[in-house]
């Protein structure tokens, strides 16, 4: 009998143009990826729970109209949003890449699902321009403890078993995270949700441009307290073989470190 592959749904619409790319990452991390339009969700020709895996690829979703990923946070959450919280709540894979970040906060499925508010943004670059180029990423870890114990890994299935730091491409106008008050960006910090910090080649946390967008506290990406739904700002996608770096080097093997970020959900589902 043959194992069937596990299941992945890629939402698109009007806009959405990194949408192939998703598609084969994950084929090629091993999983069945169907890129689905919105209205055949909305309509019911396509379940969301037939899927075990759900990710909100890049692009300019209806242009961009009003602010990124705006009209399309809206119109999931108000046409999909008890079967999109339920996704979640479940547990299973979400993942939203840059434009698709920008979806999951403003429908506030990130920073928290069972809350399903919006609490975070993703605003207007500090240096007002399109960036477009490779940054570095350092994987957070939580403060080793007042007593002397080791720094853990940050608690998101996506990125387990990945070097420190790594570098992925960005390509956005408005990627500077930004939470509503200082209580929401504390309590991010405190509850170890931050993913991925932009950082230099060493991981030390520095400014533009660097920090391409001006992110407070440096923030690339977050989870939410389960660690299953991610969303991040660079482009995994874009780099799942090593001949997609500038330079050969900076990922071991055949492959880029963005694989690992799709494989890992692939493994987590099997």
């Amino acid at each position: 009998m043959v194992k069937q592959l596990p299941r992945t749904i890629i939402i698109r619409t009007a806009g959405t143009n990194c949408d192939y790319e998703t598609q084969a990452a994950f084929a090629l991390a091993g999983s069945a990826a169907d890129r689905v339009h919105i209205n055949r969700i909305i309509e019911g020709s396509v379940t969301l729970g037939d899927y075990q895996i759900l990710a909100i690829p890049g692009g300019f979703s209806y242009g961009d109209d009003i602010a990124s990923g705006k009209i399309l946070a809206s119109e999931l959450k108000h046409r999909l949003g008890d079967a999109l919280q339920a996704f979640a709540v479940a547990g299973k894979p979400i993942i939203g890449i840059c434009n698709g970040f920008q979806v999951l906060v403003k429908m506030g499925l990130l920073p928290d699902p069972a809350a399903f508010e919006q609490t975070t943004t993703l605003t207007f670059n500090d240096s007002d321009k399109f960036e477009s180029r490779w940054v570095y990423l350092k994987r957070d870890t939580t403060a080793p403890a007042k007593t002397g114990g080791r720094a853990r890994a940050v608690k998101c299935l996506w990125v387990s078993d990945m070097p420190d730091i790594i570098s992925l491409p960005v390509a956005h106008g408005e990627g500077k995270f930004v939470a509503a008050d200082k209580k929401v960006l504390d309590a991010l910090e405190k509850n170890n949700q931050i993913v991925f910090r932009y950082c230099d080649e060493r991981g030390n946390h520095t400014g533009y441009p660097l920090n391409p967008n001006g992110a407070a506290n440096a923030i690339a990406g977050i989870t939410n307290t389960a660690g299953n739904v991610f969303g991040l700002m660079p482009h995994p996608e874009r780099y799942i073989y090593c001949w997609q770096h500038p330079s050969r080097r900076a990922s071991e093997g055949e492959y880029g470190w963005g694989l690992n970020i799709f494989k890992n959900a692939v493994n987590f589902v099997r």
